[in-house]
């Protein structure tokens, strides 16, 4: 039953591993008073500018139901708006403030610090990404 052992599922290392690299963040990211979700959102708004619910829900495979209260609390914090759209009303837009574009530039440090930390190169963290996205494109193919 070597097959059933902890150490050889492909499972529990990233488990792991995402919850470490979680944390990490999260030592950062208290400097700008956001949450690592928090953050996934704000790396989306600063790419994509205006986006609408279900779009950050796809890029950050989330559901509405836990996208909502986390994009309440982020506006609570005056990082964005939440806008009905004039043209369906049943959209909702969501758009950065001047505060939420300002923690563009104090975030534009993270990732180096974390390939820091990690004792990671920028070549290294590419290998892991391939992986990990040729797993999500298997996943998603079901």
């Amino acid at each position: 039953m070597e097959v059933l052992k902890l150490k050889n599922q492909i499972c529990f290392p990233i488990y792991a591993l995402s919850r470490e690299i979680t944390q990490l963040y999260g030592k950062h990211l208290s400097e700008l008073d956001v949450t690592y979700p928090q953050y996934l959102v704000l790396l989306v708004l600063w790419e994509h500018d205006t986006q609408t619910v279900n779009q950050i829900g796809e890029k950050l495979f989330l559901d509405s139901g836990t996208l909502t209260p986390l994009l309440k609390r982020m506006e609570a914090k005056e990082l964005l708006t939440r806008k009905r759209s004039t043209v369906d009303e049943r959209v909702v837009e969501i758009s950065l403030t001047e505060k939420g574009l300002r923690l563009k530039d104090k975030a534009a440090c993270i990732p180096s610090q974390m390939f820091d930390e990690m004792n990671i190169t920028k070549e290294e963290v590419d290998a892991i990404r391939t992986i990990t996205n040729k797993l999500f494109a298997f996943n998603n193919k079901k």
